[in-house]
């Protein structure tokens, strides 16, 4: 049981991590977490408490993950919006 509470714990502190709060997962981290994860619920052999605390976990790691991916999107609608031309532009 203690295992639920930390993984819960530690998916409260990292709900906000594209904000910039110090101590958060980047993308890359929530990512790679999660094919860590999937991979352990693909591979059975988890009591049903764990695999239970193991989907928690994947669902917030995916929440991390998809709130990064909008942000992303955000910051690229506005520099396009910004500049007409960055749309064709080769970098």
């Amino acid at each position: 049981m203690a295992e639920t509470t930390e993984t819960t714990d530690a998916t409260t502190e990292t709900a906000e991590a594209p904000a910039g709060e110090q101590g958060s997962l980047g993308y890359e981290q929530a990512r790679d977490e999660l094919i860590q994860v999937v991979r352990r619920l693909e591979a059975g052999g988890a009591t049903l408490e764990e695999s239970l605390a193991l989907w928690e976990r994947g669902e917030e790691l995916a929440r991390i993950c998809r709130r990064w991916l909008e942000g992303a999107r955000e910051r690229l609608d506005a520099a396009l919006a910004g500049d007409p031309e960055a749309e064709g532009a080769p970098r």
